[in-house]
């Protein structure tokens, strides 16, 4: 579903010149969960931008779906394929469009029909009632914002998510909530996942693979099972298991 390889990318000019990815490169296949890890400024998140167009300044492989990407544009076509959903729910929506209006939209652009119905089924598969539907970013919780923003990005019916700590600003009772809804949704529609966490108990829940970034460059790609097993490879990625206390809590008995 996605390759990536050789993946460079870069923000301003030399002397100036910052690499933020070195000659990254991985696999995801269809239906599969790949977690991206590592400290702030790894270029976990810098990779999701660069996948979706919102970054120019790249080179090597981006494919997904057997088509390579080139440039910053991105067609229709790539984004009824691949959708984002990104960390703060509080700046993705738009605070004077009401949730009608975020979707709606959406639809017409990916040029649907039945908006309507639509709608109540996108409100529907995320665990929203009919009753937010006219509500405004300011009525909504976090929680309830992040699944409008999940919703949005259910709206192309792509199959492919990029999910950008999608969790990390949420209060830590709702995180699970949303942490369960991705679950059943790529159970349900067969999703494939690239999810980017600095939580390491969030990705051993949620992923098949993942891996681990320091630096800009990919230290190690292993099955969850090692991570979960606490077993990686590498010995940056023991020490960032090591540092993890919320991973510890989690895998903690009792």
């Amino acid at each position: 579903m996605l390759n990536i390889d050789h993946l460079d990318v870069w923000f301003g000019d030399p002397p100036e010149r910052v690499d933020a990815v070195k000659s990254a490169g991985f696999t995801v296949a269809q239906g599969e969960s790949f977690g991206l890890v590592g400290e702030s400024g790894s270029g976990k998140s810098t990779i999701l931008r660069a996948i979706t167009g919102l970054i120019g300044t790249w080179s090597g492989l981006i494919e997904v779906d057997g088509e390579k990407v080139s440039g910053q544009h991105r067609s229709r076509a790539f984004h009824k394929t691949v959708q984002m959903v990104f960390q703060d729910p509080y700046a993705s929506l738009h605070p004077r469009h009401s949730v009608d209006r975020v979707l709606s939209e959406t639809l017409h652009l990916q040029g649907m029909d039945q908006i309507d119905a639509r709608i109540t089924r996108l409100l529907d598969s995320v665990g929203l009632g009919k009753g937010f539907r006219f509500r405004y970013p300011h009525q909504l919780s976090g929680g309830q914002r992040q699944r409008v923003a999940i919703a949005r990005a259910l709206a192309a019916e792509p199959r492919l998510l990029l999910l950008d700590e999608p969790t990390s600003a949420l209060d830590v009772s709702v995180q699970a909530e949303i942490l369960n809804l991705l679950t059943d949704l790529r159970r349900e529609r067969g999703l494939t996942y690239v999810m980017v966490s600095h939580d390491l108990a969030v990705v051993a829940h949620m992923c098949d693979r993942l891996a681990v970034m320091r630096g800009g460059e990919i230290v190690e790609v292993m099955e969850a099972a090692r991570l979960r097993a606490g077993d990686p490879a590498s010995d940056y990625a023991r020490a960032l298991l090591a540092a993890s206390a919320g991973f510890a809590r989690e895998g903690a008995p009792g």
